[in-house]
């Protein structure tokens, strides 16, 4: 299949003309989405207000194994509480690839990417003044997959990675949280959706509460990764698998997610750190990102393989990070007795893993999901971590792509040819 972008409109403006706000009485576009899963829903006028000076590319996801198709479009505009980034990378991931193949339904046509670095542009109207005092415009900052609103039910227990607004708005609407996107098309201002921020573009607009300051010694491309592989992977370390010092675990999956849950683990103080894949370059990659036991389950017995370098217990516990049935069996079945199986990785929709339930009882099994991190409480610590140099940012990143390559990382990714995680650079 093939996923290298094809230019619809003539070749987008380099020298973007600067943001303008509205003056009472200048003209203006404004639009209202009527949004819906199929993506095929009416579109309305009400009270959108976009510059009309301003324009940039973004890469859309249209129909499923299609190309992607980078189009121009009006530079989104922020509303309350939400912040317009000037995007410099975005990272190549695979939940982006699961909807370009339809294997994950999500409203069409939306610009994909959803872990970005960027400067602070503009804020929107009425936006809170502690948020403009953190992220001031020119701020450098880094952005989450999991943009909580800050006020449901679940963040109001801190729960981010539950976020009402995120699944009932973006995740299935593919719109922000009034219900509307941010993104029109500059040749006749229809309406496209977005995964998360929509940060495979040269702009993007967030709620704020998914963004963290990003410090000037950290670079922009391979900080991309924060904000979705090593976010995901801290979130399932520190809340579904409470990691403790000492214990053991394997990763079943060493692509993106998966090589940053051996960074995150090793950081935690894991003992035994098994890296389970059929790729031997992945394998190799993994010993240089804290695995002390590699394990290519194409030449061997997996879960016999774990239990035999723990002397015949299994691991305290399992990671799955690719999103299959059958590595979803092996994760349960790594565990030991009392053990976690932690499922990271999302599969086609309407994918089934199967347990042995008489197991799952009588020794006490712990099967848990993990979406993501917490946006406010975990997006800095995965930044400091990066600082700090315990993550090792520059070896998380083995492939770099320009921005009007975006579609060739993404047919890279869907070959295997990228062995950690790829990025988009939009500098």
């Amino acid at each position: 299949m093939a996923f290298a972008p094809i230019l619809r409109r003539a070749s987008a403006t380099k020298n973007l003309l600067s943001l303008t706000r509205l003056a009472v009485g200048s003209s203006f576009s404004s639009r209202s989405l009527q949004t819906g899963a199929s993506g095929d829903d009416t579109q309305s006028m009400a009270g959108y207000h976009v510059s009309s000076g301003g324009f940039m590319r973004g890469a859309v996801y249209r129909e499923p194994n299609k190309p992607l198709t980078i189009e121009e479009f009006h530079i989104p505009r922020p509303k309350a509480n939400e912040i317009l980034i000037k995007t410099k990378a975005c990272g190549v991931c695979h939940s982006d690839l699961h909807v370009m193949k339809g294997e994950i339904p999500f409203s069409s046509p939306c610009v994909i990417g959803h872990e970005i670095t960027g400067e602070v542009v503009e804020h929107g109207p009425l936006t809170d003044h502690k948020i403009i005092k953190r992220f001031p415009v020119g701020s450098r900052v880094v952005g989450a997959f999991i943009m909580p609103c800050g006020t449901c039910s679940y963040c109001a227990k801190g729960h981010d990675d539950l976020c009402e607004d995120f699944f009932a708005y973006n995740r299935a609407k593919g719109t922000l949280y009034d219900g509307e996107t941010r993104l029109f098309l500059r040749h006749d201002d229809s309406p496209v959706y977005m995964y998360s921020m929509g940060g495979m573009a040269e702009y993007c607009v967030t709620p704020a509460h998914g963004l963290a300051p990003l410090p000037d010694s950290l670079p922009y491309t391979e900080s991309a990764i924060l904000g979705c592989a090593v976010f995901t992977a801290y979130g399932a370390m520190a809340h579904a698998a409470e990691i403790r010092p000492g214990d053991s675990i394997a990763v079943i999956g060493i692509g993106g997610v998966g090589s940053s849950c051996l960074q995150i683990a090793r950081a935690f103080g894991a003992s035994d750190i098994i890296a389970v894949d059929v790729q031997d370059d992945k394998l190799q990659k993994a010993k240089t990102l804290g695995a002390t036991h590699i394990v290519n389950a194409a030449k061997e017995d997996a879960v016999e393989r774990i239990r035999e370098i723990t002397g015949g217990m299994g691991v305290d516990v399992a990671v799955e990070a690719l999103g299959r049935p059958q590595t979803f069996m092996q994760c349960t079945l790594s565990v030991k007795d009392g053990g976690k199986a932690v499922m990271i990785g999302l599969s086609k929709a309407g994918s089934v893993g199967e347990i042995d339930i008489n197991r799952l009882v009588r020794r006490k099994i712990k099967v848990i999901g993990s979406y993501g991190g917490r946006a406010r409480q975990d997006l800095p610590k995965v930044v400091k971590l990066a600082e700090s140099g315990i993550f090792n940012l520059t070896n998380a990143v083995s492939s770099k792509y320009k921005f009007e390559d975006a579609g060739k990382a993404f047919q890279d990714l869907n070959e295997g040819k990228i062995v950690s995680r790829g990025v988009v650079e939009i500098l």
